[in-house]
Order: structure tokens, then C-alpha cells, then sequence
């Protein structure tokens, strides 16, 4: 079954850490663009990093840039979202997304949202004293 697996959320003091994994079922990731997205309650989902395929390149929003990594490990067909010194306003459903067509436009993925040729089921982070 091709498809996006997302696990690592979790809830969380702030200040503390998580891993986000974004694992591929079926296909070869390293063809794809992959972008992070979130959704927190009553609000639209926003880009928060993105990496490119081939070249590999990242970015990340300004509101998560110094705390979150975006990274890829190819042997493991995975993508992973490191989130440091996390906030409250952190708290969000994670996505992925991956596509071959679009490619990372700053830190978000590029294009239309419904296009995208995968999407993962999304996990919750929460960040909370």
C-alpha cells in the first residue's frame, strides 16, 4: 500500500524536545519534496519546513527556524522533523506531504495542497505544562 506514516507526537512540557518521523510504504522518498505542515484548533494549516528532493535542500518558517530540523534519511525512506525548545504555541496536528512535481517554495511546499501525491494521517503534538 503506498502511503505516508507519521508517528512521534506526543504530549510535552515546553522547553522539551520531540521527533516527528514521516516514513514512506511503497515508494522511494528521495523522488519527492517533502513538506511539514500544522493545524492548530481554528486555524488555517500552515507551512512549517520543507526539503527538496535531489539537492536536498531545507528551509524552515522564521517561527520555528533555530528549533526545528528537517532532515532525510534515505536508507530508512523516512523524513524527520526534530523540534527543539518547543513552545505552547507549538500545540498542532502535524502533516506531511510529498510530492515529485512541486518543489519547496521558501519553507513550504509548493503548489496546490489537493495535488499533492501524498499526504500522511497527521499526529498530535502538544506542548504543556
Amino acid at each position: 500500500q503506498l502511503q505516508l506514516v507519521e508517528s512521534g507526537g506526543g504530549l510535552v512540557q515546553p522547553g522539551g524536545s520531540l521527533r516527528l518521523s514521516c516514513a514512506a510504504s511503497g515508494f522511494n522518498l528521495d523522488y519527492y519534496a517533502i513538506g511539514w505542515f500544522r493545524q492548530a484548533p481554528g486555524k488555517e494549516r500552515e507551512g512549517v519546513s520543507c526539503i527538496n528532493s535531489g539537492d536536498g535542500t531545507t528551509n524552515s518558517a522564521d517561527s520555528v527556524k533555530g528549533r526545528f530540523t528537517i532532515s532525510r534519511d534515505s536508507a530508512k525512506k523516512t523524513v524527520y522533523l526534530q523540534m527543539n525548545s518547543l513552545k505552547p504555541e507549538d500545540t498542532a496536528v502535524y502533516y506531511c506531504a510529498a510530492d515529485t512535481y512541486y518543489a519547496c517554495s521558501g519553507y513550504v511546499l509548493g503548489g496546490d495542497i489537493y495535488e499533492y501525491d501524498y499526504w500522511g494521517q497527521g499526529t498530535q503534538v502538544t506542548v504543556s505544562s
